[in-house]
């Protein structure tokens, strides 16, 4: 059975920083580009982050370049969001995305950022 588990969302003061974690299992994750999206209310789903198979290999959106960091772990089967300043902006719903044979996708969590 294939999931994808994000979790670290949470509702943090501007300026703040969280790492959100998306635990794999049910495929073979090593194979699969990760990729994180969120999706804000009203907005589309976009793509805040990508990273290749063996980690070497990243791209960050222009709109969070410098504050938002993609990582993984091939052996805990897991990856990773570093967001550091985090903006009202920033707030949405973050969606973990493995892309190889198949696409999965998580179920979110929720970042808020507000004072």
């Amino acid at each position: 059975q294939v999931q994808l588990v994000e979790s670290g969302g949470d509702l943090v003061q501007p300026g703040g920083s969280l790492r959100l974690s998306c635990a794999a299992s049910g495929f073979t994750f090593s194979a699969y580009v990760m990729s994180w999206y969120r999706q804000a209310p009203g907005k589309e789903r976009e793509r805040v982050a990508i990273i290749g198979t063996n980690g070497n290999n990243t791209n960050i959106a222009a709109t969070v370049k410098g504050r938002f960091t993609i990582s993984r772990d091939n052996v805990k089967k897991a990856v990773y969001l570093q967001m550091e300043n985090l903006k009202p902006e920033d707030t949405a719903v973050y969606y973990c995305r493995a892309q190889g044979v198949t696409t999965y996708w998580g179920q979110g969590t929720q970042v808020t950022v507000s004072s």
